[in-house]
């Protein structure tokens, strides 16, 4: 794939993936989408590493609003598939024991203590131990993002617990 977004100056983006499906038809090139969006100047905004934390980039108004819109359907959809989620289990639960008390499964109540002693050690021996260097990393990468963009992090979270009251 070439490089058409430089070939053509003042187009519409409609007219340049026109213009980019014609001149290959007959070859057996692909045409690649993920690079002509790269090329375009909203991506770069938005996506390129390079141009510093949203704050550089949009008003505050604008990122309270990307981060209030965000947490609260992200804390809506949360609150309802936890709903949904301790539901399911607590039906499963009541299932498991009517069909335990009706005769339906035995349970082994020996070897449920004896595996819950197993995991009890394995828990304290890995309390004594470290955080493995993947998650340390990656839980220095959010708190590099959340300093970069204190109020779009600030607006998620706060709408975050909206979306959940809600």
């Amino acid at each position: 794939s070439g490089s058409f977004g430089a070939e053509l100056p003042r187009m519409s983006s409609r007219d340049q993936l026109a213009e980019m499906a014609a001149s290959t038809q007959g070859h057996f090139e692909s045409l690649d989408l993920a690079e002509y969006a790269k090329k375009q100047p909203w991506w770069r905004k938005l996506f390129e590493q390079e141009t510093g934390p949203s704050a550089e980039k949009y008003s505050v108004a604008t990122q309270l609003l990307i981060g209030g819109v965000t947490g609260w359907c992200t804390g809506f959809i949360f609150q309802k598939v936890g709903k949904l989620a301790a539901t399911a289990v607590g039906g499963g639960f009541f299932l498991l024991q009517i069909a335990n008390h009706t005769g339906y499964i035995k349970i082994d109540w020996q070897r449920v203590e004896k595996d819950m002693k197993k995991a009890k050690e394995q828990l304290k021996i890995r309390k004594s131990n470290h955080l493995p260097t993947e998650v340390k990393s990656k839980a220095e990468e959010v708190v590099l993002f959340v300093k970069k963009n204190v109020l779009v992090t600030g607006g998620f979270f706060g709408s975050f617990l909206l979306g959940m009251a809600s």
